[in-house]
């Protein structure tokens, strides 16, 4: 508390009421976590009205949500609210997690149904999570079409009803997009005939989208486009040497995002040079770690990485200082170095940098046991994808075009 408040009577009248003797704790957490003083303060002073409002109602430190909202609604009559609600949330969990089991509020009936559906695709199928927050959104808004008022009750689910879900928002998005709507439409089906919920197997109901297998042609940047993003990143600044050991890890090893946020500080051998770390299924790879990559983190863990306890190798520079939430992180950090370095891309992911060293390394002669060996695939046929890009090889092949002569 004395790093954020010297007058000796500023400090006493926080700690009245049941919440001061842990507002020290609760200090020191903000501390740890690289909040500035501004924003700990306004977070302290918020805890201290929430305790002289409990302390004048005879209330204690095991508070329910009804009682927040009344303390939100009460506060909001005279002050304008400033994120109340997660900062005492945030408080209880830290200083006493056995008196907050109840500060979350009731869940949905879609609420309860998706979170016992997260249970069976992660626990009983072995799925990653990722996967499950692809799929949330989905059945989300397929949950919410279906049952408008909130009541939940499968059991009238018809054929209609699913490819009426479909019609409505397929056409929406990329045709990969809509092959993961009815991917997921299919699982969740089959989990509720599974369970009882419904008494017909809808999932042979979800129609299939036009989606033909190498119609496409893999997005991809050129090594000149690539060493124009790497080159926008500002090393002088700590964020400028993260985002540039991020941007390392993906064009010269083709990491997926999630694997990055998932890389933690022992996941690095520095004695032989190698990355060991859990990838996509669950499987755990180990790669080698190049020169330019191992200064790259060196760098970032030297004089760019916050103080903090999180071993996560690559950490948010806004307090919290933790781990990325999830991917999306990274693909958003991306985007904004692609933006930045001023390239036009129809695709901005991520994955983009899988593609580009995919397509780099055919072009330079590698075989695909090779290219699929550096990308981790567990099918040859993933990597035969890239053969639609070895523009030399295709031109010996190509028949000629009827009255090209002409």
């Amino acid at each position: 508390m004395h790093r954020f408040f010297s007058k000796p009577e500023t400090l006493l009248r926080l700690r009245r009421g049941p919440l001061g003797n842990y507002l020290d704790r609760y200090a020191d957490w903000l501390s740890e976590q690289g909040f500035c003083r501004v924003h700990a303060r306004l977070q302290l002073v918020q805890i201290a009205d929430f305790s002289l409002w409990l302390d004048k109602r005879g209330l204690t430190i095991n508070v329910q949500p009804a009682t927040i909202n009344s303390f939100i609604d009460d506060r909001r009559r005279r002050i304008k609210p400033h994120g109340e609600r997660s900062t005492l949330q945030r408080f209880l969990k830290l200083v006493r997690p056995e008196a907050c089991t109840q500060v979350s509020p009731p869940l949905t009936a879609s609420q309860v149904l998706l979170q016992d559906f997260r249970r069976y695709f992660l626990e009983e199928r072995g799925a990653a999570p990722v996967s499950y927050l692809a799929f949330q959104p989905i059945l989300h808004q397929f949950l919410s079409d279906c049952f408008p008022d909130g009541t939940i009750d499968c059991a009238p689910l018809t054929a209609k009803d699913v490819i009426g879900f479909v019609r409505r928002h397929a056409y929406r998005h990329s045709p990969g997009r809509a092959k993961l709507l009815i991917t997921a439409l299919r699982v969740f089906l089959r989990y509720l005939c599974q369970r009882g919920s419904i008494t017909s197997d809808l999932a042979a109901s979800v129609p299939r989208v036009a989606m033909w297998p190498g119609s496409t042609i893999p997005k991809f940047l050129s090594p000149d486009q690539v060493r124009q993003v790497l080159a926008q990143c500002d090393q002088n600044s700590a964020i400028g040497e993260r985002n540039y050991a991020i941007l390392l890890l993906l064009c010269r090893l083709g990491f997926r995002a999630d694997e990055i946020v998932r890389l933690t500080l022992d996941n690095i051998d520095w004695e032989n040079s190698r990355l060991s770390f859990r990838g996509k299924g669950g499987h755990w790879a180990q790669m080698p770690l190049p020169a330019d990559v191992g200064e790259a983190i060196v760098r970032y863990l030297q004089h760019g990485r916050p103080h903090s306890p999180c071993r996560r190798l690559f950490l948010r520079h806004a307090a919290p200082k933790t781990g990325f939430a999830n991917s999306g992180a990274i693909s958003t950090l991306v985007r904004r170095a692609i933006i930045r370095a001023g390239i036009s891309s129809q695709r901005k992911g991520s994955h983009l940098f899988r593609h580009s060293l995919a397509t780099r390394m055919v072009n330079e002669g590698s075989s695909f046991p090779e290219i699929a060996e550096l990308l981790r695939h567990q099918s040859i046929e993933t990597t035969n994808l890239y053969a639609k890009v070895d523009f030399q090889a295709l031109r010996t092949i190509a028949l000629p075009w009827p009255g090209g002569a002409q």
